[in-house]
């Protein structure tokens, strides 16, 4: 019948319009002669490989190259090692230009010939071009602004980008055969743009947290670690009886000839300033190594001495850093950071730390509490079969307690490694690991404390622990235990990374048209912060809360009421530590949330622009930089997970509440009942036990559960780690 075919007819020209339109939306997709789905208009704008992301909002751009990386310690800051011919390539327009105007050439022909065949006048040429020209680089993934960043080429042998040591933490780039791109910006307000923000001595500070992001890390940590030892003996010599040096050469001099050993006490003169820039010396009691790095010290009177009379860990060499950055400005924190690196480098060098296996000690305790803890888990066995717990009771006791046992061992292990002895020198691993160089507790305790728990691909534990660790070699069954955990790192890592780079792309999405538009929006809301508690431990102050924030209300002194911080002014550091000083419990800031600018968010509620360190500017893009500081963290910490090889972390159960200061206790919505014991049982659900202190501020605070004993009474005077409740947390 006619009409069936032109039905059919009909049908099948619209699923050939459907398809061409969006293929495979309904039903099944159409596909070619070699059984691949035919590509529709919509694949062709749509995702990542479509029009719109792929050429429209990202192209691929001329006067670019990339190669791969190596290190350049011999460079400063602001400089990166460019490849001579990588050079040759990306400026070559610059070139012919030159060449023409030296009458060198009379063609652009006659001049690419020149610069083909790379006459000894090209190579001059190329040096004055690049002069003050800075070249931007830049390493995917590029997770937050520092990613790109602008530097002045250097032109070197080779074919390897050379990039400072110090702006690797920024780019998170190592040496093991990363690659970086570099472009060239063209025109004046482009270098100029990428002289006055992106160069690398422009980005001290993370635009995250405002922490210094130049700081040193691995070797160079290590060096300046080493250098800043002090011997065991040191304690034991009296400080009239220490050596006195009238100056660094001095020092170098007795160095040099042995007459005195780096982590020695000795006596010196430290010259610095004081307010009035008049030179002022103090004798300190210190030792050869950190004389060395006092030496190159900025001077100025906030920067004392006792910033570097300390063993320096990567954590007290960033806090150096970020006081040098503030009081001294930025030039001369450029320049201290590139000179710590030298001697950073040259100390762990000439330390000649190493470790071998038998700087692995395994302690001697190890054996005992796995015997203990074997007869332990052999009792939940007999409980559960008597009857007295169930099997999820049992699993759970018989995990924490292999937990707890791992705990032990690796805290034996770390007091025996840590052990300072005059017979011997300092342990090296303990230095690696103390210093944040590299390796971590965690590391430490599967090499020489015991593995523990692995987890299953599915993310439940298994509750047989590898006993062994690495030095003593794993059995063939843990070893098969161990692959589980191993695996599923390296399936995490792969699968999870796509996800939070995702969460990137969508934050920046909802958070890019957040600018700064005015000075101030005149709102009086804010917000009213307070430490932030967590069983009574502080887990971040109230001063860091409030730095950098502007004062919604004038903050008063609890016990004077004079004013510590007007209304509307930027809390700076020390007006924070006065403000904790004082004891002060909670302010009220502004707040980008309680903002009134109609768009956008204004200055004063926005507070210090963190990469900077001072008030924020009109027009920064603080919502990108908000989504960025979220995002670029969440893709770094799930390329972690294999880094430690599946073993569980997970801590043994809190079981009870004790006293984190002295104070007397009051317990808020107590409802108890006696046991046969005559011990109260807390009977609600939202029992809290609250510290006092003598003038009736509140220490801390924390949460009972319900069924737990109560081991302390209303208005009871308690001592520091006192029990105050316990619970069998199963």
């Amino acid at each position: 019948a006619p009409e069936i075919i032109t039905r059919n007819e009909k049908r099948m020209l619209q699923e050939a319009v459907d398809s061409l339109l969006d293929n495979g939306r309904r039903g099944k997709a159409m596909t070619g002669a070699n059984k691949r789905p035919l590509k529709s208009l919509a694949e062709m704008i749509k995702g990542k490989g479509g029009r719109f992301r792929q050429n429209l909002l990202g192209k691929r751009v001329d006067y670019s190259g990339r190669s791969v990386i190596v290190v350049g310690p011999q460079l400063k800051l602001h400089q990166c090692g460019l490849p001579k011919l990588m050079a040759l390539e990306l400026f070559k327009p610059f070139i012919f230009n030159k060449l023409e105007l030296m009458g060198l050439a009379t063609t652009i022909k006659a001049a690419k010939k020149l610069v083909e065949q790379q006459e000894p006048v090209v190579w001059d040429i190329l040096e004055e071009v690049i002069r003050e020209h800075p070249v931007l680089l830049n390493r995917a993934p590029t997770l937050h602004r520092l990613g790109i960043q602008a530097f002045e080429p250097v032109l070197i042998e080779g074919k390897a980008i050379q990039l400072h040591p110090l702006v690797c933490t920024a780019f998170n780039a190592d040496f093991d055969g990363d690659q970086m791109a570099v472009h060239v910006p063209l025109s004046l307000e482009a270098q100029l743009e990428g002289r006055v923000l992106m160069m690398s001595t422009n980005n001290i500070l993370s635009p995250a947290n405002g922490k210094p992001i130049i700081v040193p890390s691995q070797d160079i940590v290590l060096g300046l670690y080493y250098l800043s030892l002090e011997t065991p003996a040191f304690r034991d010599v009296p400080d009239d009886k220490a050596p006195a040096y009238g100056s660094i050469g001095e020092i170098e001099h007795a160095l040099f000839s042995r007459a005195v050993g780096l982590h020695d006490k000795i006596k010196a003169r430290f010259e610095t300033i004081d307010a009035g820039g008049n030179p002022v010396r103090e004798v300190v009691t210190t030792t050869p190594g950190r004389m060395m790095i006092a030496q190159i010290l900025p001077k100025h009177p906030n920067v004392p001495f006792s910033l570097v009379n300390k063993q320096l860990t990567k954590k007290n060499i960033s806090d150096v850093i970020d006081a040098v950055y503030r009081h001294c400005g930025q030039k001369e924190c450029v320049i201290f950071a590139d000179r710590l690196m030298g001697l950073g480098f040259g100390q762990a060098c000439k330390a000649g730390i190493s470790f071998g296996k038998d700087d692995l000690i395994i302690p001697a305790e190890k054996e005992e509490l796995i015997r203990h803890t074997q007869a332990e888990v052999k009792e939940f066995e007999q409980q559960y079969q008597d009857g007295l717990i169930t099997a999820g009771e049992r699993y759970n006791k018989v995990v924490d307690a292999w937990s707890r046992c791992t705990d032990e061992v690796a805290s034996a292990m770390m007091k025996e490694i840590s052990k300072q002895e005059a017979s011997r020198p300092t342990n090296s691993v303990w230095m690696m690991s103390h210093s944040g160089a590299r390796g971590s507790p965690a590391q430490m305790r599967q090499l020489a404390g015991m593995r523990g728990l692995m987890a299953k691909p599915s993310g439940e534990i298994i509750e047989q622990p590898i006993i062994a660790n690495f030095k003593e070699g794993l059995s063939v069954l843990e070893y098969f235990n161990s692959t589980h955990g191993a695996r599923k790192g390296l399936a995490d890592t792969a699968l999870k990374t796509a996800n939070s780079g995702y969460l990137t792309r969508r934050l920046v999405d909802v958070a890019q048209d957040c600018i700064i538009v005015e000075e101030d929006c005149g709102t009086d809301r804010g917000l009213t912060v307070r430490a932030v508690m967590d069983g009574g431990e502080v887990v971040s102050s109230l001063s860091e809360r409030i730095l950098g924030r502007t004062a919604a209300e004038d903050v008063l002194d609890p016990t004077t009421s004079e004013v510590l911080a007007p209304a509307n002014t930027l809390i700076e550091e020390e007006a924070a530590e006065v403000i904790e000083k004082a004891g002060v419990e909670a302010v009220k800031i502004r707040s980008v949330l309680t903002c009134d600018s109609r768009v956008g968010v204004c200055g004063h509620c926005y507070g210090r622009d963190l990469a900077r360190g001072t008030p924020v500017n009109i027009g920064e893009a603080v919502g990108v930089i908000a989504a960025q500081s979220i995002g670029e963290p969440g893709t770094q910490l799930t390329m972690r997970t294999f880094h430690i090889g599946g073993a569980a972390q997970r801590g043994a159960e809190v079981s009870n509440v004790e006293a984190s200061h002295e104070g007397t206790v009051t317990v808020k919505n107590r409802a108890v009942v006696q046991n046969s014991q005559n011990v109260p049982i807390v009977m609600s659900r939202n029992c809290e036990i609250v510290l006092v202190d003598d003038k009736q501020r509140e220490r801390a605070r924390f949460r009972v559960p319900y069924g737990a004993r109560l081991l302390s009474e209303e208005g009871q005077q308690v001592a520091r780690g006192q029990k105050l409740a316990e619970w069998d947390p199963y």
